[in-house]
């Protein structure tokens, strides 16, 4: 694991607080069970940010919250298991978290199944810049929610649904999280997965005491959306070209 740099202990410190302010809210009546991968991947999440986030980055994507079989399995944001494994290399495994529905066992590195959106994004990453090092020269990766909620038969339930009287103490908590995040990282171009993490970062960027990035939004690559089923891949390569982020081809 490299060592860390004062960006990559800034960004260790904002989970730390994101982790111990979501503890202190009662999700019982959204939720029969939540999932904290800032608790029980904690180890993975924190060599995930020491190795990749030395210094300041150009491009930061962010997700809205924890897939059960990507970073609810890893710790890292859209953590599809086989890319962790296998082209980040992180090393460090994920423990079991607190209380574990049977319908979602957590198996870090050993689980068998695979996160279609997280193989989209990573798998569209690595088939670009090849290998890590080249992607994150200038790109991030961050979850604005680092939570996993599910209801008593295990289907996953996202925040965006959930009462005002839920909504806003969660929200407060992960702004916070990640007005210090950009701050840390300075970049010029904030990447929104889907609509939710486009306007939460339209929110926190204007709280931000540095640089205020542009805010661009691409397609999520679930597959519960039509579109993200047309070649997912394409039209997120198209959106990032034509906004001059990425080039037509690397070189």
């Amino acid at each position: 694991m490299s060592e860390s740099s004062p960006i990559s202990e800034a960004l260790i410190e904002a989970a730390r607080k994101l982790r111990r302010s979501l503890a202190k809210i009662d999700f019982g009546s959204v939720a029969e069970w939540v999932y904290d991968p800032l608790d029980y991947a904690w180890e993975p999440y924190c060599e995930y940010i020491n190795r990749f986030s030395q210094t300041p980055t150009k491009y930061v994507f962010m997700g809205m919250n924890p897939g059960p079989w990507g970073m609810a399995q890893t710790g890292i944001p859209f953590g599809e298991v086989s890319v962790v494994r296998d082209w980040l290399k992180i090393s460090k495994s994920a423990k079991k978290p607190r209380r574990e529905h049977p319908k979602r066992p957590v198996d870090g590195l050993n689980c068998k199944r695979s996160e279609v959106s997280g193989f989209r994004m990573w798998g569209l990453f690595r088939e670009r810049f090849e290998t890590p090092q080249r992607f994150f020269s200038s790109h991030f990766v961050i979850n604005y929610c680092p939570l996993a909620f599910m209801d008593s038969n295990a289907r996953n339930l996202t925040p965006d649904k959930f009462p005002k009287s839920i909504r806003e103490p969660l929200e407060a908590a992960c702004d916070r999280h990640l007005i210090a995040v950009l701050d840390a990282l300075c970049p010029s171009v904030f990447i929104g997965v889907g609509g939710f993490a486009e306007n939460c970062g339209k929110r926190c960027i204007a709280q931000l005491k540095k640089r205020q990035p542009i805010v661009l939004r691409i397609l999520h690559p679930s597959p519960a959306s039509p579109a993200a089923n047309r070649d997912w891949s394409g039209q997120v390569t198209k959106t990032l070209i034509d906004a001059g982020i990425w080039k037509d081809s690397i070189s």
